[in-house]
């Protein structure tokens, strides 16, 4: 009997003090290559806007489109091709960006009487999810005051001060004010100025905000070329990191618990060294499995009408569509809720070709297709990177407040092509870049409903090339 108790008791010493099975003891190697191409597709979004983070709040003082953590950046003109900070910006609206840090205490955010203009003020959770949207569509254009309020938080607000409760401790405000072009930047700025941000314990005090703390090594380049050329070993452990203080949505258990059996968990320290050789190995192949279905993904996303990709749903809250979510994160980092702004996107003529530089194209709207919107519309040209591009007009984008000549029956033509198409059309004319691919977007500020059900679409784009088909 002393024996077996011996026997025993080794027996259990032995299991007691033995390294415990790694979590993906049951995992095979097909599996485990797509359980980490699904984590880097759901981790994207986090990473990236980390990573934009870092970059845009890199500075001492606001000076757009960069400010110190809660503070606001406002745009004091339209971008231009030197643009490269946010993916597929616009040139219709001034913007006001702030990234948000609620950890220690709320923010409150004061917005001024707007006088009737159309403004929203959407933020994003650290996922890029939009949880308020503050504005003409959905709160007025009466002044107000709000506070962002981090998760966990038990404090009580003053009175009148509206609560919005953030999912995340960190996050993004990319607001846009509608301009009408150059000659309305005055007004814009009276309505920028009263906009301020001030954390709660200053809120009704005088307050100076602090300089910003500035790392000379902080890498700048653009975010999403930055995160794109992450080793694979600092994009997990980063976006393990990340989890402390941006926790996972209500609906993550699935993915989480995917992750466990590749060794992450949220809260728990990962380091890709510690990790079986098959871990390691489908986690080094996982950014070359995922990024290629993300970039697709933006590309071919939502329901195709004459060749535009319209997003009539999941835009701004994704649920778990993780692709999608990380394919706008890509291509349209800060992209609106359906019923503040809808983008159908032209990659491709009315043949399925890819739509370039060298070509000449035509988008003709009927009198009954100009683009419903209840506040505004624009066409916008970008390059194969989503970024503006150089031209001899420095004209983006062409909309409803620009001075469009329409047809004799009301009809509009817009001509996209490199070279201008004459003294008579270039009223009308988007300048394609001097060089390879491209794509458009059409903006359409508080869509009407026809768009949002999804009974109107855009005119296919047409190739007016000589010798085209």
């Amino acid at each position: 009997m002393v024996k077996n108790f011996l026997v025993y008791c080794s027996i259990s010493l032995s299991i007691l003090f033995s390294p415990l099975s790694n979590a993906a003891d049951d995992v095979g190697p097909e599996e485990a290559r797509e359980i980490a191409r699904d984590i880097y597709i759901y981790a994207y979004p986090l990473v990236l806007m980390n990573v934009s983070k870092d970059v845009a709040t890199n500075v001492e003082k606001p000076s757009f489109p960069n400010a110190p953590i809660n503070q606001i950046a406002h745009a004091r003109s339209f971008p231009d091709a030197s643009m490269d900070i946010i993916a597929s910006p616009n040139a219709d609206t001034l913007y006001s960006s702030m990234t948000f840090d609620v950890s220690k205490e709320p923010l409150v955010v004061i917005v001024p009487d707007s006088g009737g203009r159309y403004y929203l003020l959407p933020f994003l959770d650290q996922w890029t999810d939009v949880f308020t949207v503050p504005g003409k569509r959905t709160t007025g254009t009466a002044a107000q005051t709000f506070a962002i309020v981090g998760p966990g938080w038990q404090g009580k607000l003053p009175s009148g001060i509206t609560r919005y409760d953030s999912p995340t401790a960190h996050g993004w405000m990319g607001g846009r004010v509608q301009t009408n072009g150059p000659s309305d930047y005055e007004a814009v700025y009276k309505f920028q100025k009263g906009l301020k941000a001030v954390p709660l314990s200053a809120y009704g005090k005088p307050y100076v905000a602090p300089k910003g703390p500035v790392n000379p090594n902080q890498d700048m380049r653009p975010p999403v070329d930055q995160v794109e050329s992450m080793k694979p070993a600092q994009f997990f452990s980063t976006f393990v990191k990340l989890l402390e203080d941006n926790p996972p949505h209500a609906s993550d258990y699935p993915i989480l618990d995917r992750m466990k059996r590749l060794g992450m968990e949220p809260g728990k320290t990962f380091r890709m060294e510690n990790q079986t050789a098959l871990t390691r190995d489908a986690l080094e192949a996982a950014a070359n499995e995922a990024l290629p279905k993300i970039k697709h993904a933006w590309k071919d996303s939502g329901v195709s009408k004459n060749g535009w990709n319209m997003n009539l749903s999941g835009m701004g809250n994704y649920g778990t569509d993780y692709l999608r979510r990380a394919a706008v994160a890509y291509g349209g980092l800060g992209a609106n809720v359906p019923s503040d702004a809808v983008y159908p996107t032209a990659f491709s003529d009315e043949n399925g070709n890819p739509l370039n530089s060298d070509n000449n194209y035509t988008v003709h709207f009927s009198k009954d297709q100009i683009p419903p919107a209840n506040a505004f519309w624009s066409m916008t040209m970008y390059n194969d990177r989503q970024l503006f591009t150089d031209n001899p007009i420095n004209r983006y984008a062409i909309g409803d407040r620009d001075k469009l000549i329409f047809n004799s029956d009301g009809s509009l033509d817009i001509y996209i092509q490199r070279k201008s198409p004459g003294p008579d059309k270039e009223p009308n004319w988007l300048p394609s870049p001097a060089e390879g691919n491209f794509s458009l977007m059409l903006r359409l500020y508080s869509p009407a409903m026809e768009v949002i059900d999804g009974s109107w679409a855009p005119p296919p784009v047409k190739n007016t090339s000589a010798g085209s088909k």
